[in-house]
């Protein structure tokens, strides 16, 4: 039982490792949401029926869909909030 909890927490760090997706202990909520967005949308974009069905839903070209959602990989979840100063001030 330890032996397979062990394993699991070692094929669990080299995940993390691995993809910049999974998160680790220090990651804020801000960059787990993009990540989580990003993530989502480069799955529209690579599945083309679903790129289809954004573009029929919204009335648009497959193209402008395609644009707009490369578009919002940028900043999927707006500007990033300013850190706090560790002094204080």
């Amino acid at each position: 039982m330890s032996c397979d909890r062990m394993n699991i927490n070692r094929s669990w760090e080299h995940m993390q490792q691995k993809y910049v997706g999974t998160g680790h202990s220090d990651i804020t909520k801000f960059e787990w949401a993009s990540n989580h967005h990003r993530d989502s949308i480069g799955s529209h974009l690579g599945h083309h029926d679903m790129l289809l069905y954004l573009a029929a839903a919204q009335g648009e070209s497959v193209g402008r869909q395609r644009y707009q959602l490369l578009e919002k990989m940028l900043q999927p979840c707006g500007p990033p909030p300013e850190k706090e100063s560790e002094d204080g001030l």
